[in-house]
């Protein structure tokens, strides 16, 4: 399944550049791997007896892959899919952190990137955004009491915002550092009652969202 995704978005990323832009453009694509910091949710508390009382819900920090497959349009703009795994597990905090179980977080996005700089610069500056979806993994778990069970794969839509800088050691390859920021929209919570003298009185939410900080390093080859 992860396989046919990432093939249908690769494909989709080289089909949307049209006939007349196509001899222009250039293909990349990026291997990165690095570090991510992850933010969960926060809930009612809920008491596991003769273990704590429990309120949020996380992935542990860990280590996260990606790969990715764009195209170039002209000297600034770029066109892409990008897809990351990480490697996580799955935790709960209140009274005390446990680790719960291995959690697999899965992200899909297409993306816009503008690089900064002509194409022969050695150093070229970016910023990039996109839409798409992030799956959270089944997580096998064993209860306090010896029970064995598991937890539900989750996909909700997401979004990825970042930047970072190439370097191009010839003009097909390039380092490259960078950073990103993965909000999931996780699910809204009522907070209460919104009054106004046009519209009347309806019911606001207060959304909840889980959140990926990825500190990332890799490789460009432009084909």
């Amino acid at each position: 399944m992860m396989k046919t995704v990432i093939g249908m978005g690769i494909l989709g990323t080289l089909l949307a550049v049209t006939p007349a832009r196509a001899q222009d453009s250039t293909v990349t694509v990026d291997f990165t791997a690095g570090w991510t910091f992850s933010d969960g949710v926060h809930g009612d508390s809920y008491l596991i007896p003769g273990v704590g009382t429990f309120d949020r819900v996380d992935p542990k920090d860990s280590f996260k892959w990606g790969l990715g497959a764009g195209v170039l349009l002209g000297q600034h703009g770029e066109v892409g899919f990008l897809f990351g795994q990480q490697l996580s597990k799955l935790q709960i905090g209140g009274s005390q952190t446990i680790d719960v179980g291995d959690l697999t977080v899965n992200t899909y996005h297409g993306y816009y990137a503008y690089n900064f700089g002509d194409s022969a610069t050695k150093v070229r500056p970016y910023l990039m955004g996109g839409i798409g979806a992030t799956n959270f993994g089944s997580v096998d778990y064993t209860g306090p009491l010896g029970n064995r069970g598991s937890t539900d794969s989750s996909t909700r839509f997401s979004t990825v915002w970042g930047g970072g800088v190439k370097f191009f050691a010839t003009p097909r390859v390039a380092a490259r550092v960078g950073v990103q920021w993965t909000p999931t929209y996780i699910s809204t919570d009522s907070a209460g009652w919104w009054c106004d003298p046009y519209w009347g009185c309806y019911v606001v939410g207060n959304a909840k969202y889980a959140n990926q900080f990825d500190f990332n390093g890799g490789v460009t080859f432009h084909f």
